[in-house]
Order: structure tokens, then C-alpha cells, then sequence
């Protein structure tokens, strides 16, 4: 029961979080349009069937079943009948500017709810994720190996591009034009450089480095009558060695201890900066068919950086990541990456649900870059955006007259179903990747209150239960 509570508590403050984007982005133009003297004739969040409405002011207030953005019905502006119903074209037009003035509202609220979010989170702080660019075991017979690559080597760059964790290389890696990238790493104080090429993973259809990270493993949950348990290892303790081997990341441990399966192995963890050493004995797991102390291991091990980065920097790191990324689709031949890739509504609910879950600074900071995406791809000029508002006005503006009715009328419409069928396009595929939404849903990950780092945010690793 407490289970289900959970859920809904987690869908609700989702809900939460994205129509309060959307919030923004209507009222924007809702705020503007009464400034300017326009009609409003009705204010909705969602689209489709109505889940309840009100009348205040004239204005029609709605709550609509799909929550995949929201509108202001303004008759004086250019609407899609398919989105927001027939507009009264008894209603006199509003002049170019208002209408320039209004579009541009709801992008500029966008921003400023970003950068309002950003200023908090440098005020409370961030959790980081501990995921130092550090290579962990390299196969001697590997091509990574000939090229002279070593464990606990550090990558700097990345086809001369700075990186500082392991996000920041798996960006690189994706957004790439060639599967052969040139690291630059650093060992013991001096640069060198080495040629190394890509894998696919087979799931994501998406190209990653072939070598593993080095982490040290951190306990998620324990099973109490499991000798993990019995010898009083807890949630956040860092597992540094097992049967007199360094750890170098979850695979490792995991094959460690399965070779210690049925004999007594030292293991030495951290909790709290203090060393424990501790003698434990994996048993066999004949479902997994091999031997386990009773773990699960955190989805990701997060410390806190106070203050958190500036609204600067982090509006910043979105700008960057979109810039990315739309080169990526632009040169997608190269890439591989294209519009399956992206993400709708369900995307975006999940990746939000699994941020609120881990802690709530870290879906703070995914609004940021929601609510900076939004404000861009609404400027873009297509008829059904913003930006196609703000660009038949210009025209209008330059050329002292307006753009045909029924042009206008048509290529909004049409830009609306193309829209929508877009977005049911990348719903589809991220309902085929529902399987990576339920993993981050389920994964446990580990915040550190008492620690502070500067590094820079990464992505979390999933592991399987040892």
C-alpha cells in the first residue's frame, strides 16, 4: 500500500512540475494579451477532452486529458482549428506588434521561469553525480589496450573536446560524425593520445566507447538475512575491495564475488570517510547461477555541490546540449541519431518521474533545460509555433499588408497535424524504450548530505543485484 502512495505522490508532483511549464508559457501570452487590450476567449492545460472547466473574467479556464502542452484561445491572433476550435472572424485583428508582443511572451516566460528555478538551485545547492572520467579494467587482448590505454587512466578530452565525466564523453561519443575519436588521457601527470573506436548498444541503437568507467560500487539495499546483511553493511557504504582485489566498478565486483562463492573473503568499504574491513562468505543464487553477499547496488552515488553551479552556467550547459544535439539530427547520416531518438510527453514524464524520485533538486534542474527547450522550439518559424506568429507578423510589418486568411489558415493546420503526428512518432518510440524508463524508475541511488563536490553532473548507471 505504501508502495502505491509512493506512485501516486511521484506522478502527482510530475504532473506538477510540467504544467507548471506550461502554466508559464500560456500565462505569458495570457498576461500579454490582456496588456494589449486583446480578447481572450479561453486559457487551457492540455489538449483533447475537457477534464473540467470554469468560467472567471469572460475567459473559459480549462483542464484538458492530454497533457502534451496548452493554448490561449485569442481570436485576433492566427489559431489552428485543430488545436483550439474555430476563431470568430468578427473579431477585428490586433496589430502586428501586439501580436509580435504576445507570441513572444510565452518563450520569455519560459526563460525567465529557467532562470528564476536556476537561482535556487544554486542558492539549495545540487547533487552531483561521483562519476570522474576514470577508465576502470581494460582486456589485454582489447584493440583499446593495443592502443595503449590502461585502467584508472583519465580521459581529458575527446576529439579535443574538454570533458569532465563520464556524461560529458557519452555527448561526445553520440553527437560524433565518425566512429573512430581521438582521447586525449592523462597518466601520472602527462598527456598522450590514442585512436579508439566505437560500439553500438543494441537496445538504443546508439554508439558508446567500449571501455568501463571506474567506480567504486555503492550499496543500494540489503538484505538483512544475506551475509551482506549479517555482517552490517548498510545503504551509501562504498565497497572498495573484495578477497584482497581493488574494485574497479560494479562488473568487477560482481565477478569477484562470484569466484569467491563458498569461502570466507575479505571485503573493506567506506562509510562515512572511515575504512571497515569485514569478512564475508558469497553465497550461490542458483536464479542467477552464481554467488552473492545480498546487495543491490545504487543507481548512482550523488554528492552535494554548494553552492550549486550559477543560473549562468546552467543555462549554459542546456545551450550547449541542444546545440549538440540539433547538429547531431542535422548530420544524422554521420550520427545515427534522429527524430526516434527524441523525446515526447512520455519521455519527458519519465525522465522527470525518475529525477523526482532520486531527489528533487535534480528535477528542478531538469526544468531548467525543459523550460529553455520550450522557449526555443517555440520561436522556431513554423506557422503552428510562436515563431510562425512572430514571422507573419514581421512580414505584415515590412510588406504593409497581411498574409491571406486562407493561407494562413491552411498552413497553421497543416503544421498542426504535422506536428502531432511528430509527437505520436517519438511516443511510439518511447513506449519501445518503456523498459529504460521502468529501470531509472526502479534504481536506487545514494545522496550524501555531509559531502560537497565541484565536479560537474553525470549520468547514472544502472547494475544488476550482487
Amino acid at each position: 500500500m505504501e508502495s502505491v502512495f509512493s506512485w501516486i505522490f511521484t506522478v502527482a508532483k510530475v504532473l506538477l512540475l510540467f504544467g507548471a511549464a506550461i502554466f508559464v508559457h500560456e500565462f505569458g501570452h495570457y498576461w500579454m494579451a490582456r496588456r494589449r487590450g486583446m480578447r481572450v476567449d479561453g486559457f487551457s492545460i492540455g489538449f483533447g477532452p475537457k477534464i473540467f472547466a470554469w468560467m472567471m473574467d469572460g475567459v473559459e479556464w480549462s483542464v484538458r486529458w492530454i497533457p502534451a502542452g496548452g493554448f490561449v484561445k485569442l481570436p485576433q491572433m492566427v489559431t489552428s482549428e485543430a488545436i483550439e476550435g474555430k476563431a470568430d472572424q468578427a473579431v477585428p485583428p490586433a496589430s502586428p506588434f501586439s501580436r509580435i508582443l504576445v507570441a513572444a511572451a510565452g518563450p520569455f516566460m519560459n526563460v525567465l521561469f529557467a532562470f528564476l528555478i536556476a537561482t535556487f538551485i544554486w542558492v539549495i545547492g545540487l547533487p552531483v553525480l561521483v562519476n570522474p572520467p576514470i577508465i576502470g579494467r581494460v582486456e589485454s587482448g582489447s584493440s583499446e589496450y593495443a592502443a595503449g590505454i590502461r585502467e584508472r587512466d583519465r580521459i581529458i578530452a575527446v576529439d579535443g573536446a574538454a570533458v569532465r565525466s563520464w556524461q560529458d564523453i557519452n555527448l561526445e561519443v553520440l553527437t560524433s560524425r565518425t566512429n573512430r575519436l581521438v582521447l586525449t588521457l592523462e597518466r601520472a601527470n602527462k598527456q598522450f593520445t590514442a585512436l579508439v573506436g566505437t560500439r553500438t548498444n543494441h537496445q538504443l541503437l546508439l554508439r558508446w566507447l567500449d571501455l568501463e568507467p571506474f567506480e567504486r560500487p555503492v550499496v543500494g539495499l540489503v538484505e538483512a538475512d544475506k551475509p551482506a546483511g549479517k555482517i552490517g553493511l548498510k545503504p551509501g557504504d562504498k565497497l572498495l575491495s573484495f578477497d584482497g582485489v581493488f574494485v574497479l566498478n560494479q562488473e568487477h565486483l560482481v565477478e569477484l564475488v562470484s569466484k569467491g562463492q563458498g569461502r570466507p573473503c575479505e571485503l573493506i568499504s567506506e562509510r562515512n570517510s572511515v575504512r571497515i574491513t569485514n569478512t564475508v562468505t558469497p553465497i550461490y543464487d542458483p536464479a542467477l547461477k552464481r554467488g552473492r553477499i545480498g546487495i543491490a547496488f545504487a543507481g548512482g552515488h550523488y554528492e552535494i555541490q554548494r553552492p550549486g553551479p550559477t543560473p549562468f552556467e546552467q543555462i549554459d550547459e542546456v545551450l550547449h546540449m541542444m546545440s549538440k544535439t540539433f547538429s547531431a539530427l542535422w548530420h544524422h547520416k554521420e550520427t545515427g541519431i534522429g527524430a526516434k531518438d527524441m523525446s515526447g510527453p512520455v519521455g519527458i514524464l519519465g525522465k522527470l518521474a525518475a529525477d523526482v524520485r532520486t531527489d528533487f533538486r535534480l528535477a528542478l534542474k531538469f526544468m531548467v533545460m525543459l523550460n529553455i527547450n520550450l522557449a526555443i522550439l517555440n520561436l522556431l518559424p513554423l506557422p503552428v509555433l510562436d515563431g510562425g506568429h512572430i514571422m507573419m507578423s514581421i512580414y505584415e510589418l515590412v510588406a504593409r499588408r497581411r498574409v491571406s486568411l486562407r493561407f494562413q489558415e491552411y498552413a497553421t493546420t497543416g503544421f498542426a497535424i504535422l506536428l502531432i503526428s511528430f509527437m505520436a512518432y517519438v511516443t511510439f518510440f518511447d513506449i519501445n524504450r518503456f523498459w529504460l524508463f521502468k529501470m531509472m524508475w526502479k534504481q536506487q541511488s545514494v545522496i550524501d548530505p555531509a559531502s560537497q563536490s565541484v565536479a560537474p553532473n553525470g549520468s547514472t548507471n544502472a547494475a544488476p543485484a550482487q
